[in-house]
């Protein structure tokens, strides 16, 4: 069936060009005050005496800028840029987009000024006080109303599935976002949870597992059904299998939240739920990550020279490792190990650093050329570089974590014959500190291989010009 388009029209990249600038400009900010705050976990000295500077001021900044500056600026930049690709219409609302742009920078800087000044609600992701959560309100229902003016004004019938992954992310955050910063403000920069107790660690965690599954899974998987088979010139290896994956893992992920609360005044029954839904969860997200990678069937020889197909195949591999990982720490006897330990936090950068950032970092390198009329990044070798530099500070980090997590867990718990512990907890914090060092110089590495994509991310755009894509005039499918 054939479609015409009456008037040539072009798409709106003004605004994926400054979203994909600003995802490697937030790259560099949170992961340098990551590589702060993890220096000061080994010598508690570097923060001067300044209140503002201390690990408890810097950590939530650290999180909200890798979180939502550097991983919202990238899921912004490409869904924008896919959803006008796959609808084959201008995006929806120029005006509209414009303000998601400017009001998300607006949210970034209210952040990086409001949380180290110590104005928090002290939710784990959703520090930010009600003042800021209103203004992220206003963006989201913008955001949404770009993209889902754009899927319902487009020239194709089929909706891609990345489209899918990107709605339900836009869907979800806002119920979570919600649902979880119901607060009564209490002045300009103050407010109390409309939750109490045990009720709020529930919303709280919620919230916080599915701001994870979310934001920083469903929304990179859009990428990752878009930008692979872009990159390696292949379709998806079975398009029924994403299609499974999506209804599968935005059911199973709203209910896993509760294995963050083991062993906690939360009931038992829903620390169960919680832990079931988790090892259930494990078969989509597998099921996600062995799709993505097969799509490179009868094109595996392309990873040897593209180290951008190489960022987002190795992404896929974290994302495996890391959704095997979660699940299993949900089972209570081995959360009874892991819990509280830095074997969590290991968790975790395996899935930010390895999965979010590797994904962004090679979507970026695909989309950055094009938006500025090049065939190809300013320096190929620099994004070879950059890949291995960033793999190496990863795998220096989570092992690191990994280590000095297990440790902690099995000191704390060791007991003598008369029922005592047997180690302090300082003794613990003492053989933590080798491990503290590694994990500096792992982040470091990380945050080295951000300035240099920084560097190629300029030189790419000064040295080409901003392009205007024109739709095609024709848009025809079976």
């Amino acid at each position: 069936m054939i479609f015409p388009n009456s008037q040539a029209t072009t798409y709106n990249d003004k605004v994926v060009r400054q979203f994909a600038i600003m995802t490697v400009v937030w790259g560099v900010v949170g992961m340098l005050v990551g590589v702060i705050i993890a220096a000061q976990l080994a010598w508690p000295e570097l923060n001067f005496g300044i209140s503002f500077l201390s690990f408890g001021r810097l950590r939530p900044l650290h999180t909200n800028a890798v979180i939502f500056a550097f991983g919202g600026c990238a899921l912004f930049a490409t869904s924008f840029y896919v959803v006008q690709r796959t609808c084959q219409v201008r995006l929806f609302g120029d005006k509209l987009a414009a303000f998601v742009f400017w009001g998300w920078q607006i949210i970034i800087l209210s952040a990086a000024v409001s949380l180290p000044l110590g104005f928090t609600t002290g939710k784990e992701y959703a520090e930010l006080e009600w003042p800021i959560d209103i203004l992220i309100t206003l963006v989201w229902v913008a955001y949404a109303v770009v993209f889902f003016g754009t899927i319902g004004t487009r020239k194709v019938r089929h909706i891609y599935v990345a489209n899918w992954f990107f709605g339900a992310m836009i869907l979800a955050v806002a119920l979570l976002h919600l649902g979880n910063s119901a607060e009564m403000p209490a002045g300009i920069m103050k407010s109390y949870s409309a939750y109490a107790g045990v009720q709020d660690a529930m919303v709280q965690w919620w919230y916080g597992h599915n701001a994870v599954g979310f934001f920083l899974t469903a929304g990179f998987l859009g990428m990752v059904y878009y930008f692979i088979p872009k990159q390696a010139g292949r379709p998806v290896y079975s398009y029924r299998l994403s299609v499974v994956h999506f209804w599968a893992l935005i059911f199973t992920y709203m209910w896993a939240g509760p294995h963050h609360l083991h062993y906690t005044a939360l009931p038992d029954w829903t620390q169960s739920v919680g832990m079931v839904f988790s090892l259930i969860l494990l078969a989509p997200s597998w099921g996600g990550m062995i799709n993505g990678i097969m799509t490179l069937s009868g094109a595996w020889h392309k990873l040897r020279d593209d180290p951008i197909l190489r960022f987002l195949i190795v992404s896929l591999s974290f994302y495996g490792m890391s959704t095997f990982e979660g699940p299993m720490m949900s089972i209570k006897t081995v959360n009874a190990l892991s819990h509280y330990t830095d074997w969590t936090v290991g968790h975790v950068h395996s899935g930010a650093l390895g999965w979010v950032g590797l994904v962004t970092m090679g979507s970026m390198y695909y989309l950055v050329p094009k938006l500025f009329g090049r065939t190809q990044m300013f320096s190929m070798k620099a994004v070879e570089l950059h890949f291995w530099i960033a793999t190496i500070g990863i795998v220096l980090y989570i092992a690191a974590l990994w280590i000095a997590g297990v440790m902690q867990g099995l000191m704390w718990r060791s007991i003598n014959a008369d029922g005592t512990l047997t180690y302090t907890f300082v003794e613990s914090v003492k053989a933590s500190y080798p491990f503290y060092v590694l994990r500096v110089l792992g982040g470091l590495l990380y945050l080295v291989g951000m300035l240099i994509m920084l560097w190629n991310t300029i030189k790419t755009a000064t040295a080409g010009r901003a392009v205007n894509v024109t739709i095609p005039s024709v848009t025809a499918h079976a």
